[in-house]
């Protein structure tokens, strides 16, 4: 099963940067395509809410399109709501990998939630923290 994490989502809604967007709008229309669509963790959709409310402060978006966006996300992707043993799996996490808290956080949803593989461009490309591999679509070979 695949997630991505929040910086996919807001690239494919920013176009600050028309490269990644190009790159986020494709993935996320690849990964919809795919016979097991993606999930939307807990974490991912706050984040994702906080980004949204942000480029609303600085006058990029209306009130009326961050709640278009935030309902779209929520009509296309099922839901992950991570249970308790998120925060045990975490802490795990953050020790044997030294990875940031919400780093840790995010990749213990995705095996709280059964996920192989995140697409994030926030921790190393191609590695595999438990079961969970990190693809970074941004990554130039």
């Amino acid at each position: 099963m695949n997630a991505f994490d929040t910086n996919i989502l807001l690239y494919a809604i920013d176009d600050i940067e028309p490269p990644k967007q190009v790159i986020a709008v494709n993935l996320l229309a690849q990964l919809q395509a795919d016979e097991t669509p993606p999930i939307l963790l807990w974490q991912v959709l706050c984040e994702y809410l906080g980004g949204l409310r942000r480029r609303e402060n600085e006058g990029r978006l209306t009130p009326a399109e961050v709640q278009f966006a935030l309902e779209s996300v929520l009509a296309t992707y099922p839901l992950a709501v991570p249970t308790d043993s998120v925060i045990v799996i975490s802490n795990r996490l953050f020790d044997r990998y030294s990875l940031s808290h919400w780093d840790s956080l995010l990749l213990a949803a995705c095996i709280n939630a059964g996920v192989t593989t995140l697409y994030s461009e926030d921790m190393a490309h191609g590695m595999t923290y438990g079961t969970v591999t990190v693809i970074n679509p941004f990554k130039t070979t």
